[in-house]
Formats: structure tokens, sequence, C-alpha cells
């Protein structure tokens, strides 16, 4: 029996944090977070990370949680935050930090821990580099965000033609790409009641996977994970079907969006048993798997229970629980190197 996976929970790497502390870019990215989080929500925020640290960084802590929660396997991802402000000489030291981190840390583990980690797409030639260099050190693949706020000031989305060597780098590595977002766009417009999180999060994922699929950006065989059941893409997925059909002069894609729910991955972090039944039947079962984001309060620690709450076919319940991160971690090819 395939084990009982968590594709989504996080690891903090206080190496890497260190070398990027003192940058004054960083403290206006604080500041930029700050305001569209608003005093009450950024308040908090800080409180949480202080709590978590331990949570964030110690194994043992780790592994006691994935026994209470029930998981046998855990595909582990840096914190969110891939400071893509920073030129390319600290980037590059910043992704190798964070990179070693993450090995180090599930290789103390290595039968329940799946290691991913970043890259830094402000650089879109080095993050192939940091890529390759990551899947070749045992890595399963990388995170990263939803957009690019690069050092020049200017915002790139996923789907920016400069990052097409990513994405074929990603699929002939068959490595995969986790979308996880960190901050929102909207900035101010959602800084009450922790909205920069509740709908800011799952508004960046829902535009970073609607721009993917609508200019056709990802190329066959790509592995992309997105966090938090996908934003609201399989919840809309229906009204841009519906703009693909009616406006043909603006088609890009091959075929409607919905199309691409069935080469897309995501994890089971929705909420409730209504919205785990949709994912599944419009994404099938075989591209859902649990997902807790340990350790944060987003999260879950219940995921069997909520699996269990939704009533799904035990066919379909066998493949969140196990079988599409089955599919999905599977070993990849070994790298096709030039010669």
């Amino acid at each position: 029996m395939s084990p009982t996976t968590d594709v989504h929970a996080h690891l903090l790497v206080p190496a890497a944090e260190a070398l990027v502390a003192d940058e004054p870019a960083l403290a206006a990215a604080r500041a930029t977070e700050a305001r569209a989080a608003g005093p009450a929500s950024a308040r908090v925020n800080r409180e949480q990370i202080g709590a978590l640290g331990p949570a964030l960084t110690d194994r043992d802590l780790r592994l006691a949680a994935m026994d209470a929660a029930g998981t046998e396997v855990q595909l582990v991802s840096p914190m969110p935050i891939h400071h893509t402000w920073a030129g390319r000489d600290l980037a590059a030291r910043y992704a190798a930090t964070v990179n070693d981190g993450v090995a180090a840390h599930c290789a103390g583990a290595p039968e329940r821990l799946v290691g991913l980690g970043t890259a830094p797409l402000q650089h879109p030639d080095l993050a192939v580099e940091v890529l390759r260099a990551a899947v070749a050190a045992g890595l399963r693949g990388v995170e990263i965000g939803t957009f690019v706020a690069g050092p020049d000031g200017v915002r790139r989305e996923l789907d920016d033609p400069a990052l097409a060597p990513f994405w074929a780098a990603a699929a002939e590595l068959e490595a995969i790409v986790f979308v996880h977002p960190w901050g929102c766009t909207l900035g101010e417009r959602l800084d009450v009641g922790y909205l920069s999180n509740s709908v800011g999060n799952p508004v960046e994922t829902t535009v970073a996977l609607s721009r993917l699929v609508a200019t056709d950006a990802l190329p066959e065989g790509v592995r992309v994970l997105a966090a938090h059941g996908g934003g609201f893409f399989p919840y809309g997925s229906a009204r841009q079907d519906h703009a693909w059909h009616a406006r043909p002069g603006d088609r890009v894609a091959p075929a409607p969006p919905s199309r691409a729910l069935r080469r897309l991955w995501f994890d089971a972090l929705v909420h409730t048993p209504e919205a785990l039944r949709h994912l599944v039947a419009v994404a099938g079962a075989d591209r859902v798997a649990i997902g807790t984001d340990y350790p944060f309060d987003m999260g879950v620690t219940d995921p069997l229970d909520r699996l269990a709450a939704a009533g799904l076919d035990p066919a379909e319940a066998e493949l969140v629980r196990a079988g599409s991160a089955a599919a999905l971690l599977a070993p990849a090819r070994p790298p096709i190197r030039s010669t």
C-alpha cells in the first residue's frame, strides 16, 4: 500500500534568511507586506513566525506532527519567501543555502521526507542552473511564487517568455514545480480580517495558473503542483471556458482552460467536504493529494478526517490519500546532459 503523503509543508532555513537579513530591499519588501496585511494581521504574523520557529526547523517535531496527523511521507518545501528582489550573486547564494538546508533536513529521515528547493526566477538563466543542480542533488523539484518582483522593480508573470527555458527544463527533468503564493498584488485592498491571506493567496494562485493556461506556457509533461487547492481556478474555470468558446479571437491556448485541470496537481487544502468533492470532480482524484500547510494556522492537523468527511468513492479517497502523490513524486528520469 502506498504511504499516506502530505504534499504541502514548510521548512525555514535560518542560514539562508541570515544572508538577506541586512539588505535594504528586504526591509522595503517587509514594509510593503505589512501595509498590505494591515496592522492587526501584520502583528499576528510576526507573533506567529516567532512562535513557530521550532516547528519550522526541528525535524523531530515535524515527524511527531506527521505521526499525529497520520501521514507517513511529507513533501517539504521552503518557506515561500523567495526574495526575488535579490541581485544575481545574492540570489545564487540564497538559493544554494536554502536548497542545501532542505536537503540536509530531509536526509535525516529519507524514508519519510522528500525535499523541494527554490529557484531565483528573477534571473531566468540562473533559475535553470539552480533547478538542475537541485534535482541532481536529490531534491524533487522547486517551489516558486505566483509572480516575480525582480531587482529592476518590474513585476513579471510566470508565463513571461523569459521563463520558457525554466519550464522546459522542469519538463525535461520531470521536476515538481510547486506554485505557492507569498504576498498579494491587491495590496491594501485586503488589509482587514486577514483577507491578505484568506482571499489574497487563492487570488494569486488563480491568476498565476490562469495565465499559464491561457497563454499555453506549460510544456507537456511538466509537473505543476498548486497550493491551497489551486486557489479559485478549479471553481471558476467554467467561466473561463465560456470566454474561450465565446471569443475565439482572444484564444491562445488550443483547448478550453478546464482541460488543464487534468494536467496539474492540487493539494486538498480546501477546508470543507463540499469544496474537496468539487475539486475531485473537476480535476480527478488522481490529481488531488493531501496537504496540511504544516505548521501554519491556515493549515490543518487532521487531513485524514477531512478526507473521510468528504465521502468520496473509496477508490477516489485512496488516490487522494496516497496514489496521486505517489505519481507526482515518482522518480524522475536522469537529467539529459549536453555532450
